[in-house]
């Protein structure tokens, strides 16, 4: 196996720790973690642990796709996995902010929807035997959402300390972002969605 699709696979390994930190009952085993102050905000822990954890497993991420192009080494294995390990890994983290009330559980549903759907666009494209490559938007949603992600977990800091709910606006962002791209990849399989209709 490759150096790419072990980084992969690392990240795939990352998504039931961040589980296990985000949920494990730690305060009936006496475990406290405590916050960390910043000004007037208060920052979990467990939370910076998670942020490290996700940064890492965004690392590899963009680490695992540049090695497979740079080195000659993608790999249907790759090509496979690597977006099924981003999707698990941004969509366990936003479930479970929308588990712990911080997110509005109408945001999770439509960027998990919009990736069901474009999900069975692929395959519908795959069976004609077309590749649908992933559109600009579709870069942007997935930028966008890591953004978001690690703003909620760093308490919206900087812009906290103003009073700006940037984390907030990034997330209806990623949300429109995530809808125009779902639109998007639909335009270019129309034909082939709508050939039986």
């Amino acid at each position: 196996m490759n150096l790419p699709n072990r980084l992969t696979l690392i990240r795939l390994l990352f998504i039931p720790v961040i589980v296990f930190f985000a949920t494990f009952p730690f305060a009936q085993f006496n475990i406290v973690f405590g916050y960390i102050k910043y000004e007037f905000v208060s920052l979990p822990v467990v939370n910076l642990i998670i942020l490290a954890l996700f940064t890492l497993a965004s690392i590899t991420d963009f680490l695992d796709g540049y090695l497979a192009r740079k080195n000659n080494q993608v790999t249907t294995f790759g090509k496979f996995v690597d977006p099924i390990a981003d999707k698990l890994l941004v969509n366990t983290v936003f479930i479970l902010f929308a588990y712990q009330g911080v997110v509005p559980v109408i945001a999770v549903l439509i960027l998990i929807w919009r990736d069901t759907v474009v999900e069975g666009i692929r395959m519908i494209a795959a069976r004609n035997g077309v590749t649908i490559a992933a559109a600009f938007l579709g870069k942007v949603k997935t930028v966008a959402q890591m953004l978001t992600i690690i703003l909620y977990l760093a308490g919206n800091l900087p812009f906290e300390l103003v009073q700006l709910p940037v984390h907030e606006l990034m997330l209806w962002f990623t949300v429109i972002i995530s809808v125009l791209s779902g639109v998007s990849y639909f335009i270019q399989a129309k034909d082939m969605i709508l050939e039986s209709m």
